[in-house]
């Protein structure tokens, strides 16, 4: 249900219509408000409102004349003079029960286009008694009484949000919108237009964050910035890939199109279209990249959706092309308008802009949990988030600590200019665990050299790879999102390198601000820990939660098949030695036997038992003995 399906010049059909009486006798009177009527069907607005003002002055208590004057002064955007058109014609109704409750109704659509719900709610309820039961029985009149009670109960969970305008040398263009950032918040991206007609030109901008002001807005890069309109933007968490918006560019397949760009030693390359298996001949915009940019949301009016502008998402594939769009389904889409979709960097949780679910007005936020795969019942972000106008292009901070968004201003109903805001995101709307960013460095141990390396972040316990991400290879820098999760790995990886494998827990990893990661390459005697292999304890069986580490050693064999490994396990203190020895041996044999099953031909598999005669640590304390039970890989 949407506010627009309540249409505001809906009147209920008994009440008068143009071959009737009317309240009026005066023929002048009469014949100004059916000239009114003649202007307004030929769409001539504002002389067909003088005209109804006319009527008004030749006959005062002329309630048709009251009644379209005021709707159509709704209509155009002006609130004030709506409603005190309609009280007047509500005053002069008295006695006349149905003109009683068509102002009655007509006021109650007032108050909710003017954002004042407390008084719709207190008009709807006082009107009650002046509507017939046919009238109740309407379809027009049950949604307005959902509409009415979703309103009531949504103020009285009321939130406290304080929204500021961000301050210059932002806001500084006519028109600025859909802000992105970042996953450290230091970097702001946005598109900006030079005036409201569809002709003026758009380009992406972007602003960065030094800890006390932001920096001159600046285009984004000559490569990405045409004599085309490009916008509506998103960035991965590391910066490093941009997709946008472009319309009308000589290779696009309809009206705008989605381009996709890499940052190549620290300057964005040439954007490429995203091709026909994900653009369509319509309007396809609105991008949101997940963190690490392996899912894209976007929206679009392509044929085969549930309405107007649907939700859908692609998967970037190993080859880096991407996948067949997916409608996300009839859950989130509905049969108007569903746009502006931003999936929040836990990969969790697809907020949306929707006028096709119950709302304030307009274009209300919503969002919808995913849930193994699926996408939940959406949810209204609640007042005063959304209000009477439309919300639109929402981001939250990986920080969970702002949100930022787009608020348009108004003159005579229209756009005028639109501005960047922020207000600090209410603790009452679950975004998930707590997420840390980070970054670091890779580079080649005996070098120095920066690498292009894989950072994978997965959920041991189900082996789902969390995030992927890539350092830069003219730097080896990266950024990395760590969710706040009970068992997670972190996988290094590099063709004719060594990985290197942390347990994010067991190593501490959220504590570290600056990671330098050195990655060996492959040559006989390098050696690596082969973390994130667990073991009962006492015992030598695999648990399920080693299969991450596991399969990725098999993958390092696949792709280095000269290489020979000794499997070493290791162990702590506690215990007879002799015992240790004979533990450590069956560990070992334990990853032995799984690699052999996978299919690794074993003479390229040695094992080895060490016991606790190989400490890394002291086993005078427990992270000390944490640390010495391990398996270790060596190159043979």
């Amino acid at each position: 249900m949407r506010v627009a399906q309540i249409v505001f010049f809906f009147i209920f059909i008994s009440f008068q219509a143009l071959g009737q009486d009317y309240t009026s006798e005066n023929r002048r009177a009469i014949k100004l408000y059916q000239e009114g009527e003649d202007l307004s069907m030929r769409r001539r607005y504002d002389q067909a409102l003088e005209k109804y003002a006319d009527a008004v002055n030749k006959d005062e208590g002329f309630l048709e004349a009251y009644k379209k004057w005021a709707q159509l002064l709704l209509n155009k955007g002006a609130v004030d003079e709506s409603l005190q058109v309609a009280s007047a014609g509500e005053l002069k109704s008295s006695g006349r029960p149905k003109f009683m409750a068509d102002f009655s109704w007509l006021i109650t659509n007032i108050y909710l286009k003017s954002g004042d719900f407390d008084a719709a709610v207190k008009k709807f309820s006082q009107s009650q008694g002046l509507y017939s039961n046919q009238v109740k029985s309407s379809g027009s009149f049950k949604s307005m009484k959902h509409k009415i009670a979703f309103v009531e109960e949504e103020l009285t969970k009321k939130k406290s949000i304080n929204k500021e305008k961000l301050p210059s040398p932002l806001n500084e263009f006519y028109l600025q919108y859909f802000p992105v950032l970042t996953a450290d918040s230091k970097r702001l991206l946005f598109t900006k237009r030079d005036g409201v007609e569809r002709m003026k030109h758009e380009d992406i901008f972007t602003s960065t964050w030094d800890g006390e002001n932001w920096s001159q807005p600046e285009a984004l890069a000559q490569s990405i910035n045409t004599v085309h309109n490009e916008g509506t933007c998103t960035i991965s968490a590391d910066g490093n890939i941009l997709i946008y918006t472009s319309c009308d560019a000589p290779d696009s397949f309809g009206s705008c199109d989605l381009y996709i760009a890499y940052k190549v030693g620290g300057k964005w390359q040439e954007p490429k279209n995203m091709g026909e298996k994900v653009n369509s001949r319509y309007w396809d915009s609105q991008p949101s990249l997940s963190a690490d940019g392996s899912i894209l949301f976007f929206s679009s009016n392509r044929r085969g959706g549930f309405g107007g502008n649907d939700i859908y998402y692609t998967v970037r594939q190993r080859d880096n092309s991407w996948s067949d769009p997916v409608n996300v389904g009839e859950t989130v889409n509905t049969e108007y308008d569903e746009v502006s979709p931003f999936i929040y960097f836990n990969n969790e949780l697809l907020f949306f802009a929707s006028n096709g679910h119950m709302g304030f007005g307009g274009m209300d936020l919503f969002n919808s949990k995913i849930v193994h795969g699926a996408f939940q019942e959406p949810v209204n972000l609640g007042y005063p988030i959304n209000d009477h106008l439309d919300q639109l292009a929402l981001f939250i901070t990986a920080q969970q600590d702002y949100a930022y968004y787009t608020e348009n201003s108004l003159k005579d109903g229209a756009l005028d200019r639109s501005y960047l805001y922020r207000f600090a995101f209410p603790d009452e709307i679950d975004l998930g665990e707590r997420l840390i960013v980070t970054g670091g460095k890779v580079r080649n141990e005996k070098t120095g050299e920066p690498i292009v390396a894989t950072l994978s972040l997965v959920d041991l316990e189900n082996d789902s790879t969390l995030y992927e991400f890539r350092s830069e290879g003219d730097s080896g820098t990266f950024m990395m999102i760590y969710p706040d999760k009970a068992s997670s790995g972190l996988y290094v990886e590099k063709r004719g390198f060594l990985p290197r494998i942390y347990n994010v827990e067991k190593d501490s990893l959220k504590d570290i601000k600056d990671m330098e990661i050195g990655l060996k390459p492959v040559a006989p005697g390098e050696e690596f820990l082969f973390e994130n292999v667990f073991f009962d304890f006492d015992k030598a069986d695999l648990k399920p939660s080693s299969k991450s580490s596991l399969l990725r050693l098999k993958k390092f064999l696949d792709e280095n098949p000269q290489v020979h490994i000794v499997i070493e396990g290791h162990t702590d203190n506690v215990g007879e030695g002799s015992y240790n020895l004979d533990l450590s041996l069956r560990r070992a044999k334990s990853v032995q036997r799984y690699l052999l099953d996978q299919g690794v031909a074993s003479g390229r598999l040695a094992v080895e038992g060490f016991g606790d005669t190989k400490p890394l640590m002291s086993n005078d304390t427990a992270l000390g003995r944490s640390k010495n039970r391990r398996i270790e890989i060596v190159i043979d």
